[in-house]
């Protein structure tokens, strides 16, 4: 006997993961694909605002049949408003990892709780997995 999973419409999906917090963007995002960053601390406060650039993680979670997988990076949000991979300095590290560690089991909570879908790493996944202790 096969279980069929069923997803929630996108537009549910979108409003749900939307009242998670300033993660979801929403125009990078589409049916079965969704793009979440944070902007977790700022290089340099010295610059006008549309100059700053900040320290972050991004985290794209895609469809599979039982749920999502996801994977997910580190790096600089550059000036242009581009994810650049790059290594965070160990100063700027606490900060970004505290938000991201923050965000992942509302994700999941989500996701599984509410929904009842999966969510694991995806096989390419270069970093740690999620909610494993380090």
């Amino acid at each position: 006997m096969t279980t069929t999973t069923t997803f929630p419409p996108h537009g549910r999906l979108m409003t749900k993961l939307t009242a998670l917090g300033p993660y979801l963007r929403q125009k990078q995002s589409s049916e079965g694909h969704f793009f979440f960053d944070c902007l977790a601390s700022c290089i340099s406060a010295k610059k006008e605002p549309e100059e700053r650039e900040f320290w972050g993680w991004w985290l794209i979670l895609t469809a599979t049949e039982t749920g999502f997988e996801y994977h997910y990076f580190f790096g600089r949000y550059d000036s242009r408003g581009e994810w650049q991979k790059e290594n965070v300095p160990a100063k700027h590290e606490q900060a970004v990892l505290q938000t991201l560690d923050d965000f992942y089991p509302k994700l999941t909570g989500l996701l599984q709780d509410e929904f009842k879908l999966t969510v694991t790493a995806a096989s390419e996944l270069e970093e740690a997995e999620l909610g494993t202790v380090a």
